[in-house]
């Protein structure tokens, strides 16, 4: 079933054509999703709730590596495109190359994009395109606490350091 919700960006833009015919509304978010935590989860959840579908752009291990160097990801990109289609309240997944999401955004022309309150306004990439077709754009609050690079950094304190 999860494999059936990975779809590559031709595949995605019929799907979306398709889907706003029929009045859906579409939200995306995209990330690197490096090992899944609460976070990850309830930020997805909520972005969900913004809209109909859940369009998840999904950074390929080459360009996480360009954003996070050269230790990430930890994940492979097809688990994390696994991991993440796995999860009831996401419709699709679409892995990107590039550093960021616009060519999707440009190509898909989402509803609502959606990104963490940590990034501010103005450094969401997108926001111009969605806001000119009259979508919007929403920042979700951060979960205190949770990050992959905590994660890392806990497992590494706990299993590395006698």
């Amino acid at each position: 079933m999860t494999k059936r919700k990975i779809k590559n960006i031709s595949q995605m833009k019929k799907i979306v054509a398709h889907l706003k015919a029929q009045g859906e509304k579409i939200v995306f978010t995209n990330g690197c999703f490096d090992i899944l935590h609460v976070g990850h989860v309830r930020y997805l959840n909520k972005a969900k709730k913004l809209g109909d579908i859940l369009l998840i752009g999904l950074n390929t291990d080459r360009s996480v590596k360009s954003i996070k160097g050269k230790k990430r990801p930890i994940v492979p990109e097809k688990e994390r495109a696994e991991v993440i289609s796995a999860l009831e309240f996401v419709d699709y997944v679409i892995l990107f190359d590039e550093p960021d999401p616009l060519r999707l955004i440009e190509t898909l022309k989402p509803d609502i994009l959606v990104k963490g309150a940590d990034w501010s306004k103005d450094r969401i990439i997108g926001r111009e395109i969605v806001g000119n077709l009259g979508g919007r754009v929403v920042r979700l609050p951060m979960v205190p606490g949770a990050s992959s690079t905590g994660v890392i950094e806990k497992i590494i304190k706990v299993y590395c350091e006698s």
